[in-house]
């Protein structure tokens, strides 16, 4: 160890087991900064023991992992500096030391590196947190083009020099560890897992993670896309509509093509302002991102026609529904080129 190791673990009402690991870290030459993330008075003890193995900070009330991660961040760029490796770990016993040390030392080779403990999907996994990890691991490789495997391991490993980056991530709970990929994966920050000890104590029973809630949190930018599109979806509609009505002593063809492109250019141009600045939240240059949407809403204009013209015209389908089956065929394609290209992050890296 030719740097100071320090481990970071957020604690929200842990027991024992605590202790158990934190006894073994100091064994392992770690220092270890704990963040009482606004536990209740019962786990008091708990914290007074802790306090004889690592730093304990605390929040008056609670706050959230992210939170607590970012405090703890905070405290370990004041005291200890950048050159250092830190690894995030959990307080409920699902990590081991000897994995704690062997990423440790892979971060430190690799001081570029965000380097991941990878969770394998053994059938000592409970179902929700295999269901959990599928949907995001899905959804991540949908959004960045980057895979991972477990998307949802609390167990990081970095050097000093990326904490700045990992403050100015967005989230104060379980979202913050899934914003943290997606940011790392824009800015080019690369990524490394290392297969780590799979273990869950009696279902996983002391996780704090809140399935509904925490879920929405986590995927709260493709739902505020979801619901961007059926609001832009109900404008362009209705104004599809209303033109096939003022245009229907045209020919049908030529009613058609002129109502679609009427309403879209009129339902893009509130799509692209409400993801700029609600769904995505990018303030960079607003010439470079409008262009790169013109040219993605005139691919997706001209896809959208064509599909609508076959089912219409070729197979007959009604007007209407083909337009609802257009738009549901193309909102998948939407959200990742607008993620990954329209309002991508810059690339950037600290130093």
């Amino acid at each position: 160890m030719s740097k100071q190791w320090i481990a970071l673990i957020p604690a929200y009402e842990p027991d024992s087991l605590l202790i158990d690991f934190l006894e073994k870290l100091k064994v392992s030459g770690f220092q270890t900064v704990v963040v009482d993330d606004g536990s209740s008075l019962k786990a008091g003890p708990i914290f007074r023991q802790a306090a004889e193995y690592a730093r304990v900070l605390t929040h008056p009330h609670n706050q959230g992992k992210g939170a607590a991660l970012k405090t703890g961040l905070a405290y370990i760029r004041e005291t200890f500096g950048r050159d250092v490796i830190v690894i995030t770990l959990d307080a409920d016993g699902q990590h081991s030391s000897v994995d704690a040390i062997r990423l440790c030392r892979y971060a430190e080779e690799h001081p570029d590196m965000l380097v991941l403990g990878s969770r394998q999907l053994a059938e000592n996994v409970p179902l929700r947190s295999q269901f959990g990890n599928t949907v995001t691991r899905l959804v991540y490789r949908l959004a960045t083009g980057v895979a991972i495997h477990d998307t949802q391991t609390g167990m990081r490993a970095f050097h000093g020099s990326l904490i700045p980056l990992l403050q100015a991530v967005e989230g104060s709970r379980y979202e913050y560890e899934m914003n943290m990929l997606l940011d790392f994966a824009a800015r080019k920050v690369p990524m490394k897992e290392i297969t780590i000890e799979t273990i869950y104590l009696e279902e996983n029973a002391s996780s704090h993670f809140d399935t509904l809630a925490d879920s929405c949190r986590i995927y709260k930018e493709i739902l505020k896309f979801s619901a961007s599109s059926f609001l832009g979806f109900l404008i362009d509609y209705a104004l599809y509509g209303v033109l096939l009505l003022v245009l229907a002593a045209l020919p049908a063809a030529a009613a058609l093509r002129i109502a679609n492109v009427g309403a879209r250019l009129v339902s893009a141009t509130f799509n692209f302002f409400v993801n700029r600045n609600v769904v995505f939240k990018k303030s960079g240059s607003l010439g470079r991102a409008a262009v790169r949407y013109a040219l993605l809403a005139a691919g997706i204009l001209a896809i959208n026609t064509a599909v609508l013209s076959l089912l219409v015209q070729g197979l007959g389908v009604n007007a209407l529904l083909a337009k609802v089956l257009t738009e549901v065929v193309l909102f998948f394609f939407s959200w990742l080129m607008q993620r990954r290209v329209v309002f991508r992050e810059e690339a950037s890296y600290v130093s």
